[in-house]
């Protein structure tokens, strides 16, 4: 990932879904943005609110999601337009929501993603920051998941996934690792959805959970395979699971360049690896990169 310069929307887009943890109609509106504006959430059924900047500073800690909480407003569920905005290297953006939600859309950032790439993306004249890990980073957990920051020989940023479940679950084991870009994002990323067993849905309904949504709108995976859907391949479940690391790591606020390989890792232990990553002294090695050391 060689120094690049800052980027944002060429004009702005509105788009509208429908909430899973709180069942919100959503309508967000992504706004062009100025240099080092970064991304930045604004809840505008909130008077007077003041803006969320999407930064892990501001994470707060939520089940099966991520979040951000500022001055009083909060916004959950972003790790997917995260990863949308990243994937596509757009670094300053205004997203405008009129709920406590992001939408889920399909359960992936394809329909999203391809309303970004429609509303075009401009450069700006700035420097795009950029953390290069130097040496490995590794966050567990008492479960046996983990994620690891390993330095890389060349200046990209690639991200490893082994996902087990155990030989009881639907979800059949699967690895992949993939350089991460625009391109592999679009063609690799951007249509991998969220998938949820077939008994934690009725869980989560239980709790209130999902109340607009059917089998059809999100992967449902029974003890045949998905219900009333199709997977869009056969290792879509992966590929979701680097997307979501994706989206939580661009909390960073910056290009990172190494390889992360996780291991069963969610959302709480790829933010704790942020806060490590950023926690961790960074020796200036010019204006636009540090080093991870």
């Amino acid at each position: 990932m060689r120094t690049r310069n800052q980027r944002t929307l060429a004009r702005s887009l509105q788009c509208s879904g429908v909430g899973i943890f709180t069942n919100s109609d959503v309508k967000i509106r992504f706004c062009p943005a100025p240099e080092n504006h970064g991304i930045q959430f604004v809840r505008t059924d909130l008077a007077g609110s003041k803006p969320i900047p999407a930064v892990i500073e501001n994470a707060v800690f939520k089940q099966r999601r991520t979040a951000i909480e500022f001055k009083g407003a909060s916004v959950e569920m972003i790790e997917h337009v995260m990863a949308a905005l990243a994937g596509l290297q757009i670094d300053n953006c205004r997203i405008e929501i009129n709920a406590p939600e992001a939408p889920c859309f399909d359960g992936s950032a394809q329909e999203l993603s391809e309303e970004l790439l429609e509303a075009g993306i401009v450069e700006q004249p700035f420097q795009r920051k950029q953390i290069r890990i130097e040496q490995s980073v590794t966050v567990e957990d008492e479960a046996g998941s983990f994620i690891q920051a390993k330095p890389l020989n060349r200046s990209v940023m690639a991200i490893g996934y082994y996902l087990n479940y155990g030989d009881d679950s639907p979800v059949a084991p699967q690895c992949l690792t993939l350089e991460i870009n625009p391109e592999t994002w679009m063609k690799q990323l951007a249509f991998s959805r969220t998938f949820v067993l077939e008994q934690e849905v009725e869980a989560m309904q239980t709790l209130g959970f999902g109340q607009k949504l059917s089998a059809q709108d999100l992967l449902v995976l029974g003890a045949q395979g998905p219900i009333d859907n199709e997977l869009r391949t056969l290792d879509e479940c992966v590929r979701h699971k680097i997307l979501d690391c994706l989206g939580d790591f661009a909390l960073i606020g910056c290009d990172l360049q190494g390889y992360f390989c996780a291991h069963q890792s969610g959302h709480a232990l790829n933010r704790e690896l942020i806060k490590q990553i950023k926690a961790t002294h960074m020796s200036a090695q010019s204006d636009s990169t540090w080093k991870v050391a």
